[in-house]
């Protein structure tokens, strides 16, 4: 009986490693039909964006589904500044690393779209001007 009860942590830990890979599997899943056809897309801890047709979207994966939080029209675009996540208007220093946000700013309008590597946020700042350049 007392190693019955040794090894029942141990299955709970294994059930809990289980259900939190499948709603890992079910993220991807749904971010990779979300993100079809789309010309430049990211998936991270801080949500999804995709670049479809000249619009960039973000969502956030919430209650079992992607949820649209905002959008922004690339054409449109004239500053992306890269930025801190949680320190207010503090801009992110080139070896800087971490969580990061990019603020997109164009057509009277600035939205902020959150990143959680700030190299990956860094490549997409010069995809996102080329992008806008080659939409004028």
């Amino acid at each position: 009986m007392s190693h019955g009860l040794l090894w029942l942590p141990l299955l709970l830990v294994f059930v809990l490693l289980v259900a939190l890979g499948w709603l890992e599997r079910r993220r991807q899943q749904l971010f990779r039909e979300w993100a079809e056809g789309s010309e430049l897309a990211k998936l991270d801890g801080c949500g999804a964006a995709r670049l479809v047709d000249g619009v960039l979207s973000w969502s956030r994966f919430e209650a079992g589904q992607l949820q649209l939080e905002d959008s922004f029209m690339i054409k449109q675009l004239e500053l992306v500044e890269l930025l801190a996540l949680g320190s207010g208007e503090a801009p992110l220093t080139e070896e800087a690393q971490g969580s990061c946000r990019l603020r997109l700013v164009g057509g009277g309008e600035q939205k902020d779209l959150a990143f959680a590597d700030a190299e990956r946020a860094r490549r997409w700042m010069g995809e996102l001007m080329s992008r806008s350049r080659c939409e004028l």
